[in-house]
């Protein structure tokens, strides 16, 4: 996939019903080459996405990385583990220490501490602080033509979207609101 600069996925808590569809496809894709397809969910190998579904008693909302320009996760990340690769904030779970620093960092909380798996079993990691766990985040699918999620959701309530669309959509709306308040 070719990112355009500054490109995050949003989700509309209005059109997401938490049916998880775009948590099961972002670990399905991530996964892909993992042998784990076999094993998925059971209870020795959760289902662990690079984003997560928020749920309260009237939303649901995926929460994902916002590829921030001037990233919050990657300046704090003591052992240059996050880097910047195609404007998007990938994570190297070799070089990750489990230190926490990143999720403490992200106001958006889209980063979480998992363990890690590969061919059915958990990767067990010696330079790990924290009990072989290792950052997770959304990647925006790297090297991947789709992103799963957006791909994947039934309600059609993730997009992709750049800050220059974001602006353009409320220079609109604010255009829309003012010829309305004229008649």
């Amino acid at each position: 996939m070719k990112n355009q600069i500054g490109s995050f996925v949003i989700a509309d808590p209005n059109k997401c019903t938490g049916c998880r569809s775009c948590e099961l496809a972002c670990f399905a894709t991530h996964n892909e080459d993992n042998n784990i397809g076999y094993t998925v969910g059971t209870v020795e190998i959760p289902v662990i996405p690079r984003l997560y579904l928020v749920k309260d008693e009237k939303f649901y909302m995926p929460i994902q990385c916002r590829q921030c320009e001037h990233a919050p996760c990657l300046n704090t990340c003591p052992v240059n583990a996050i880097k910047k690769e195609n404007n998007v904030m990938i994570v190297n779970d070799e070089k990750c220490i489990g230190c926490k620093t990143c999720l403490v960092a992200c106001p958006f909380g889209a980063i979480d501490l998992l363990p890690q798996y590969k061919d059915g079993k958990e990767v067990e990691q010696a330079a790990l602080k924290e009990s072989n766990k290792v950052a997770y985040k959304c990647d925006l699918c790297k090297d991947k033509e789709k992103i799963a999620c957006v791909n994947a959701c039934p309600q059609q309530a993730l997009k992709l979207v750049t800050p220059m669309d974001d602006k353009k959509a409320k220079n609109k709306k604010a255009a829309a609101s003012l010829l309305m308040a004229n008649k």
